[in-house]
């Protein structure tokens, strides 16, 4: 049986929290179900009682998200005397052969502990931009739901709590166990963050790529080439090429792509137009190529997107 401690913050995301022990419930309810021992022994563990933790090697600690709404909120925390007892722990649990896995801003506990330094990550996608400032030798993967670099692994927001927790499932249980837990929870299968990305929300928070969103939005219609962003955001071709990967982590191609995706997705769930006519009010010549973006980022053809909308 494998030993499972779950930090509990105070004031920390309950919805994470409380995920994390009900995936582990139900994993060991399937388990018991099937005339086998339940596979996790968990542990909550309130962060003002950490030093009574002793980790085994092959135990697991599970970070949930810290809460907080705002960048310099989640920076606060991370110098509160919970937080820093957290980082410890972690440390701890790791040179004991523990495995950690954190969510959302919890991300940022490992990244304090120097766990994820050279290593692949991700974190919730509206605080990709601070994660990479303060963390700038993190391999980070914004758009992915759950990087599982064992003994280390990360999600993205705060519902990746519970694909962090299948994942953990499949590998310290079996994956046949953790794809029972999804369908029992009545889970789909998600592999990205970028459909749940608000471009607006990240391009506010520089001056300059706000600039950039609002001028192609204003353009939408035509064909241009991204160096006329950069030149409307008043940046050099480099200079905004870099300032977009901190802030949205996108290529100023793929930032274009993106405003065009979401303005399309917008019309085809409000509007009866046809996909041909979509295409051409957000800037594509080829209705096959916004079809081929659209089932990129989405996974869904502009057909199914528009369907299940109006279900």
């Amino acid at each position: 049986m494998t030993g499972v401690w779950v930090l509990a913050f105070p004031k920390g995301m309950a919805s994470s929290l409380a995920i994390t022990l009900d995936a582990l419930e139900t994993a060991n309810h399937l388990s018991r179900q099937s005339g086998r021992r339940a596979p996790f022994q968990v542990h909550r563990v309130p962060v003002q009682r950490v030093a009574s933790v002793r980790f085994a090697d092959g135990d697991i600690l599970i970070v949930p998200g810290l809460g907080g709404t705002s960048e310099a909120e989640i920076i606060r925390r991370l110098a509160t005397a919970p937080v820093r007892r957290a980082v410890r722990l972690a440390r701890q649990a790791v040179a004991a052969g523990a495995s950690v896995a954190a969510s959302c801003a919890g991300t940022f506990v490992l990244a304090e502990a120097g766990l994820l330094s050279l290593r692949r990550a991700t974190t919730t996608w509206w605080l990709a931009a601070p994660f990479r400032r303060r963390y700038p030798d993190v391999h980070l993967e914004p758009d992915a739901i759950v990087v599982a670099d064992w003994p280390l692994a990360t999600a993205g927001a705060a519902m990746a709590q519970m694909d962090l927790m299948l994942a953990v499932i499949a590998r310290f249980a079996s994956p046949g166990l953790s794809v029972a837990c999804a369908r029992y929870l009545l889970l789909d299968r998600r592999r990205s963050q970028a459909p749940y990305m608000a471009l607006a929300f990240l391009a506010s928070q520089d001056e300059k790529i706000a600039r950039a969103e609002a001028w192609v939005h204003k353009n939408i219609r035509r064909d241009f080439a991204v160096d006329e962003v950069a030149d409307a955001a008043g940046l050099s071709p480099r200079t905004f090429a870099r300032r977009l990967a901190v802030v949205c982590g996108l290529s100023p191609i793929r930032f274009v792509q993106r405003i065009r995706i979401e303005a399309a997705e917008v019309l085809l769930e409000t509007t009866r137009l046809s996909v041909d006519e979509v295409a051409r009010q957000v800037g594509y010549a080829e209705p096959s190529t916004l079809r081929r973006l659209i089932r990129r980022q989405s996974r869904r053809s502009p057909a199914e997107l528009r369907r299940s909308e109006r279900l």
